[in-house]
């Protein structure tokens, strides 16, 4: 089984979309939840009217990234770019605080024996 390689998009193109930036500044995680706070505006950049589009309900970096055929290193930066002008609201993902609190494996065992007995 052959593998394609993961960025397949033109790199002229990718490096116009993204001004010839390679990073993004806001730290997007892959589940990163994006929400449009407005509505495309004449004038805009493709990738970003799309987006606002796509982002009417609640929608994760990584769903977006194949909506629009991306890398998601560029949709990254395009949504650090819709941040920045508050066109977008962004919800991480919460981190764990400790193992401490995390449930005990015993206690998860047994919901799922109760779950599976439904």
């Amino acid at each position: 089984m052959t593998r394609k390689p993961v960025d397949t998009g033109d790199p002229d193109r990718l490096y116009t979309v993204t001004g010839g930036r390679s990073r993004a500044d806001e730290p997007f995680d892959l589940v990163t939840l994006v929400v449009s706070e407005s509505g495309p505006v004449p004038g805009m950049q493709s990738e970003h009217a799309r987006i606002l589009e796509l982002c009417r309900h609640p929608t994760a970096l990584v769903e977006i990234a194949a909506e629009l055929g991306l890398p998601v290193t560029v949709v990254r930066i395009l949504l650090g770019d819709l941040l920045d002008m508050g066109r977008i609201t962004a919800r991480h993902p919460r981190a764990a605080q400790s193992v401490a609190a995390m449930p005990d494996s015993a206690l998860l065992q047994e919901v799922l024996h109760g779950l599976r007995n439904l």
